[in-house]
């Protein structure tokens, strides 16, 4: 029997064909690239796996937490000292299942999905195809963007039940159970701590029969609108801060006259206010810092709160930074 936890984990995966990285680089896997190492890094391809998994992860002691592709993720830079299950890349599975339905797992592209509804000619996720997040990650924060969100199309999920004991296991939730609003599911306030954690495994949206060259149109006009109005030549986590009641937040960063602030190797975008960019080789700390510079300063000379959409990812997830 192997003798730690990581050794029991590893054979695990071995066991069930789930891929895994040891000390892996927590930069190469989040838009801002920027972390450190995970010391085991899990990437599950199967719906199927997820239920076990979890509950060996859960019995080995270790941290853990759980990513999507990491579009909304400022990793820390002594990375993370225990295991990461990644709902990225070789979890992302988009299929038809009928009568304008689309079932996906956790770790496909908002980009992916919205393409594959429109070559399917179904209508309704257009806006999200600029998005760079995970079906995931969007279903987790309500993701939104040109008068679009994620509730709106949402029909249900599939989820890992982990109750602090007992075994793991698939569940399916209608999406009027989640507690949606403004960037906001019942999804964040589940932490590892409670009696059960939840884990976004697939999510199923309805769609509405539409024509694949208007679709096609319309994504193109919202993805060359970002092009144009947002740094996507840097690398960075999206817009940095939620959306204040009232305003907005690059109006408020940008009447401060924060544009082309920079701690370090971090930099407040000279062309959109919104965003934090990563000019190269910036560090978690300065994220942070800057983050926190432009909070203080918007609040001194506003009155607003800035509150990060930005998570850090540290011995945990940390949403307030």
């Amino acid at each position: 029997m192997p003798a730690t936890p990581v050794d029991r984990l590893i054979a695990y995966c071995k066991e069930i064909g789930c891929p895994f990285l040891e000390q892996e680089p927590l930069s190469r896997h989040t838009s801002f690239r920027i972390g450190g190492p995970a010391r085991l890094f899990l990437q599950p391809h199967r719906t199927e796996q997820l239920a076990g998994l979890a509950e060996m992860v859960r019995e080995s002691g270790l941290p853990w937490v759980v990513m999507g592709n990491g579009s909304n993720v400022l990793a820390a830079d002594e990375g993370f000292p225990g295991v990461v299950i990644q709902m990225g890349p070789r979890f992302s599975a988009i299929e038809l299942e009928g009568e304008g339905r689309l079932r996906c797992q956790a770790g496909a592209s908002l980009a992916a999905v919205s393409r594959f509804s429109a070559e399917n000619g179904l209508s309704g996720m257009e806006f999200a195809c600029g998005i760079p997040g995970a079906v995931g990650g969007a279903v987790y924060m309500n993701a939104g963007a040109y008068g679009g969100e994620i509730a709106q199309r949402l029909l249900s999920v599939v989820q890992v039940a982990v109750p602090r004991e007992g075994r793991p296991f698939l569940e399916r939730i209608p999406a009027d159970e989640l507690d949606f609003s403004y960037r906001h599911s019942r999804y964040q306030s589940r932490e590892l701590g409670d009696e059960r954690v939840e884990i976004i495994a697939e999510a199923v949206f309805q769609l509405e029969p539409g024509d694949r060259e208007n679709s096609l149109a319309k994504m193109e006009e919202l993805l060359q609108s970002r092009r144009e109005k947002q740094p996507l030549e840097y690398p960075s986590a999206g817009s940095t801060f939620k959306r204040p009641e009232g305003s907005y937040a690059s109006l408020l960063i940008d009447q401060c006259g924060l544009k082309g602030l920079r701690v370090g190797g971090a930099q407040v975008s000279e062309k959109h206010a919104g965003f934090i960019v990563n000019l190269g080789g910036a560090s978690c700390k300065d994220v942070e810092e800057l983050i926190a510079v432009v909070q203080q300063r918007v609040r001194e000379e506003t009155g607003y709160l800035l509150l990060p959409e930005v998570r850090l990812l540290k011995n945990g997830w940390n949403l307030g930074l």
